[in-house]
């Protein structure tokens, strides 16, 4: 969840955070804040929105992660909470960050009694609907399976509590706005949650959105305006789609040894690669 690089001095039992989760953090083997954690744990505990610019691997999930589980075990439910009502939502771009969220809000939690639920598209409908069957607290997805799923009405907004949007670049790079926009409207009012917002940038369309859905929310970055982390390279080929494959090959040959992430737009089209690859 964080990354020495980025570690400081500010030790997690000097917040102010419930005991539970000093406990999780422990378990972790957490003790140190980094960055982005210093900067923006003492804000939102003292109920302060946030508008972050955070590159991936600077510990922001954990950060949005404590401060949701601080608020729901200090403060009481929605007067407007129902059996149906979820207390926090984490929206994501895509489901592998979904996912991962899940995955560490459940170690950060593992002492308290929240309920996790995770909803995504593309697979475990049966499974992520009977899950909230049995109602949960704090609900991490993608916008689109979480629309369908509140349409169908297995959950409602009118108790939630606290908001966290991750990767806002990302959602309007994937056409989401309008979803989020959506899901926005549907719950209490900016003043009556807490709001947290992450951005690789935070570009005018970003701020914008902060400002509309957020109260008065507060800016804090942990570094410069470029959103490539310093000891990556970026090459860009122009190859025409019948030699794209051949390209891909070659590189690889290239990178001998190396591991790969090789991402692609469709699932059709990772599928077809997969294929060719493990014939070479």
């Amino acid at each position: 969840m964080d990354n020495a690089s980025y570690l400081t001095d500010q030790p997690f039992t000097d917040l102010d955070l419930a005991p539970e989760l000093i406990r999780g953090l422990e378990t972790a083997g957490f003790s140190h804040c980094t960055q982005i954690q210093q900067l923006a744990l003492p804000l939102v505990l003292a109920g302060k929105d946030v508008a972050g610019q955070a590159k991936t691997g600077t510990g922001k999930t954990a950060a949005f992660l404590l401060a949701i589980f601080n608020r729901l075990l200090r403060q009481s439910p929605h007067a407007e909470h129902g059996a149906k009502s979820v207390r926090a939502v984490v929206l994501a771009p895509t489901r592998e960050l979904a996912i991962q969220i899940h995955r560490d809000a459940a170690q950060l939690c593992q002492h308290t009694a929240l309920r996790m639920g995770l909803v995504y598209g593309g697979t475990g409908y049966q499974d992520q609907t009977e899950a909230l069957s049995h109602g949960v607290d704090v609900l991490i997805g993608t916008p689109g399976r979480f629309i369908d799923f509140y349409k169908q009405g297995l959950f409602d907004l009118k108790g939630v509590q606290v908001l966290v949007l991750d990767e806002a670049d990302r959602m309007f790079d994937l056409g989401f706005i309008r979803d989020i926009r959506y899901v926005l409207r549907r719950m209490p009012s900016p003043a009556e949650r807490l709001n947290m917002l992450f951005s690789a940038t935070l570009s005018r369309r970003v701020t914008e959105l902060a400002y509309e859905h957020m109260n008065d929310p507060i800016s804090i970055k942990v570094e410069s305006d470029t959103p490539v982390a310093d000891q990556l390279i970026e090459e860009v080929y122009y190859p025409a789609n019948e030699e794209k494959l051949g390209l891909l090959v070659g590189l690889l040959k290239k990178l001998a040894g190396e591991r790969v992430l090789i991402f692609c737009n469709m699932r059709g089209t990772t599928e077809k690669i997969g294929r060719l690859l493990e014939r070479q």
